[in-house]
């Protein structure tokens, strides 16, 4: 029999066509719904059957990709291992999807150790894919040959497409869709839930861009705002970049890089411009990156302009690139390029389809369950004249005609009495039994209205995104900044009031202020740090993140440091060792941390020693500190520094002492001294030492708080002034019962206060619900303590106006 004839040029359209849609639809592109393209939902899957859960152990590399070619994925183990390399790297996922254990690649382009060294397994986020999987949510498929069925989408809880981007080349067509924050994304849908009619600007308010792994900055939001609308659009993302400048040297800091950036490359990039002179002034590269982070450092020349040359990066490296986002995805089977709001319509469309299968699913479970208890609640109504027909039946089948006939029960009712143990006539079990039957019902009623109704299927989406963001949400990582040209790195911190925590074993963090909200007092309040058993909460305060900070230690030297380097955590967070961030010696610790806005204005600094000793220095001398500090006051042997605060010269000031006594000094009787003087007594502690100082303010009232929780307010007027170095006054009676003074501080009426204990746990007052009394009281509980439990430091909090409360 002869072969048809066929046009060579026909063939070869129809072939290639079929080569171009295979590549398109089974390899490059990712699904509109769950964002995965066929190799990543194949890893999931294989991982989901083998139950490589986050909280099992690990699980060789080499066994899942044997378990994915051999079941789903007929293709390479290079193409597997190396899907499974980027969804366990920190620096290509925005969220990781894979947990790995061992070497998997470095952002300096270095390879991942052999797939039979490493050990993987599913991230925690990576189970809200496949939730519901069993409850025939989503189709399932004929594998490569027919032996097993996979699953044709995940159905996922999380907008993944979005959430972790995706980049493809398939035949005439790529898309290039980048990363984004699970909050913001979670917020914009249910937004859009709420207001289908909704615009890109709104959706935009709640998703304002890209949040890329690496962090760094998008310059202009025009980009932007086209890739959303069109589909289309190029995002210019910069690196972090910091100069620093010391007395000795200035050099230029990099710490976060564009997205999909090598390192490696670009040092040598920017080595082979220095060596051409197309980047002048830098006289050395160095990289420093660790553990803790990324740092690249560039030492420049003596007399080179740090501004020129972090200019000439931008133009001539990588540190300035452009991400062109194309939004394309399949949809139905076909690939098509979307804006911002039709991919997060899509999304919900799917979700809905899964939450009705699902419910669908659970509805029939229900019922099937339902129907059988029916039957054994029949049974259990009759259940004498059941067990005499059992007993008299000649073989299981004729006890089961029985059944049917007498009770009206179906086959699987009348089985299921028959298989029913006898442990399940005893009355607690017949109870069990009843009780079950009737939230069957309740289920089932349940069921069938959100199968009615899609506004309970958008409420219980609402509810699902809600606790994602509850569960996996996290801060933003990458600065969108308007067009700018020249960028200072203190224009690129947003303006706000923190609460900076220090622990006794010299660990730092800042956290935004209204993490801690207002309780009542006596409350139990809430974890402020996550300490070591040994270590503890010793200090805590209030300031902007533009603030600069005066750091005073034990030793009597100071430091300066910027608010916005501390680096900012969660409560519950530990934060970073202080000598990361400040040159500290041996033994030293800090006492104090003043914010100062600017040094060149007039003022003092005063400062109050633990033996009753107080100094004055004009503000002007500390303008200036070196790398390695520089020396604050003079220490006597068996002294330290305890305080330090600014005055303009004219204020009064307020001593306290552990015993409980204060006394109240004019500042002119103390005159100024230079940086290395030991200062003047201040006040007759007998025996006692001090625990603070503090200027005092007309209408204020002074906070004491004692070690075991007790605290009062006085009015500041209570409080005569005295010659300095005199004993003063009692100003708490301290007893057994509320425990030595641990802290002072000057409030007023509308301020709030943070207390902070040994273990690390945090309660906020108003003000206000304390109320005033007299100088020798011992006060009343602020705080339920433990029993190893004790205050060791407050702080205030004034009121922001909304204003600034908004930053």
């Amino acid at each position: 029999m002869s072969l048809p004839t066929v046009n060579i040029e026909d063939e070869i359209k129809l072939s290639y066509l079929d080569y171009a849609m295979s590549v398109i639809i089974g390899r490059a592109l990712p699904d509109v719904r769950d964002g995965l393209k066929p190799v990543h939902r194949r890893v999931l899957y294989a991982m989901y059957e083998l139950k490589n859960d986050y909280n099992k152990p690990y699980k060789k590399s080499a066994r899942i990709v044997g378990d994915v070619i051999g079941k789903y994925h007929p293709h390479g183990d290079a193409a597997v291992y190396d899907t499974i390399v980027r969804m366990a790297q920190d620096f290509s996922m925005r969220y990781p999807l894979v947990d790995g254990q061992g070497n998997f690649g470095s952002i300096d382009g270095d390879p991942p150790a052999a797939m039979r060294y490493t050990e993987i397994r599913m991230a925690r986020l990576a189970h809200e894919f496949l939730q519901d999987i069993e409850k025939e949510t989503v189709d399932f498929l004929p594998n490569y040959d027919n032996s097993l069925m996979e699953p044709s989408v995940l159905p996922t809880r999380v907008p993944n497409l979005l959430l972790n981007g995706a980049s493809g080349i398939a035949v005439g067509m790529a898309t290039n869709i980048p990363p984004h924050n699970i909050k913001e994304l979670c917020l914009g849908l249910q937004w859009l839930l709420r207001k289908p009619e909704t615009s890109l600007k709104e959706l935009m308010r709640h998703i304002p861009g890209p949040d890329f792994p690496t962090g760094g900055f998008i310059v202009g939001i025009e980009g932007i705002q086209e890739a959303y609308a069109t589909g289309r659009g190029l995002i210019r993302v910069r690196g972090r970049v910091e100069i620093e400048e010391t007395a000795r040297r200035r050099q230029i800091l990099i710490t976060e890089l564009p997205f999909q950036v090598n390192k490696a490359r670009l040092l040598e990039r920017i080595a082979e411009l220095v060596k051409e002179k197309k980047i002048q002034g830098i006289q050395d590269i160095r990289d420093e990156s660790s553990r803790e982070g990324m740092r690249i450092v560039l030492s420049l020349k003596s007399g080179a302009n740090p501004q020129v040359v972090e200019n000439q990066l931008y133009k001539f490296t990588a540190v300035e690139s452009t991400f062109g986002v194309t939004l394309l995805a399949v949809v139905n089977n076909r690939p098509e390029l979307l804006d911002l709001k039709a991919l997060l319509q899509h999304f919900l469309d799917f979700r809905r389809q899964v939450v009705e299968r699902r419910t669908r699913y659970d509805l029939q479970q229900a019922e099937k369950r339902a129907h059988i208890l029916e039957g054994l609640k029949k049974a259990l109504e009759h259940l004498d004249d059941v067990i005499q027909w059992i007993r008299t039946s000649p073989s299981p089948a004729v006890a089961k005609e029985r059944l049917m006939n007498f009770l009206e029960l179906s086959e699987v009712q009348a089985q299921a009495i028959l298989d029913m143990r006898l442990q399940r006539l005893t009355a607690l079990e017949r109870e069990k039994i009843l009780n079950e039957y009737e939230e069957l019902l309740k289920a089932i009623e349940r069921y069938r209205a959100i199968l009615a109704s899609p506004a309970l299927v958008d409420e219980l989406i609402h509810q699902e995104l809600q606790e994602i963001i509850e569960t996996y949400g996290d801060g933003r990582r990458t600065v969108i900044l308007s067009e700018t040209q020249d960028v200072s790195l203190e224009d690129l911190i947003d303006e706000k009031e923190v609460v900076v925590t220090i622990s006794h074993a010299g660990y730092v963090k800042r956290t935004p202020v209204d993490t801690y909200r207002s309780q009542r007092r006596g409350g139990k309040g809430r974890t402020a740090m996550s300490i070591r058993e040994e270590d503890f909460v010793r200090a805590l305060f209030t300031a902007s993140t533009h603030d600069h900070l005066l750091v005073f230690t034990s030793q009597g030297r100071v430091y300066w440091l910027k608010v916005y380097a501390i680096p900012e955590v969660g409560p519950a967070s530990m934060g970073k060792a202080i000598v990361n961030l400040l040159p500290l010696q041996d033994g030293e610790k800090v006492a104090t941390v003043m914010p100062v806005k600017k040094f060149d204005q007039d003022g003092f600094v005063v400062m109050a020693t633990k033996k009753g000793v107080v100094k004055k220095t004009e503000l002007r001398a500390f303008g200036n500190p070196r790398s390695n500090g520089i020396r604050a006051i003079g220490i006597n042997e068996g002294d330290e520094l305890i305080a330090a605060c600014l005055t303009d010269g004219s204020k009064d000031l307020f001593f306290m002492s552990r015993s409980g006594k204060c006394i109240r000094i004019r500042e002119e009787t103390v005159r100024p001294m230079g940086r290395d003087a030991r200062g003047v007594k201040a006040m007759k502690l007998a025996g006692s030492t001090l625990v603070g100082m503090d200027t005092i303010e007309e209408g204020s009232s002074m906070l004491v708080v004692t070690r075991k929780g007790f605290g009062k307010r006085t009015a500041s007027s209570e409080y005569r002034v005295q010659g300095r170095g005199g004993q003063g006054v009692l100003n708490l009676r301290v007893t057994d019962k509320n425990g030595e003074v641990v802290a002072f501080r000057q409030v007023h009426h509308d301020d709030e206060v943070l207390l902070i204990t040994n273990t690390g746990r945090l309660i906020r007052l108003k003000v206000q619900d304390i109320r005033e009394m007299g100088r020798s009281t011992q006060g009343v509980k602020l705080m339920d303590l433990g029993a190893s439990e004790e205050i060791v430091d407050v702080a205030v909090v004034a009121e922001l106006d909304e204003g600034e409360s908004g930053q």
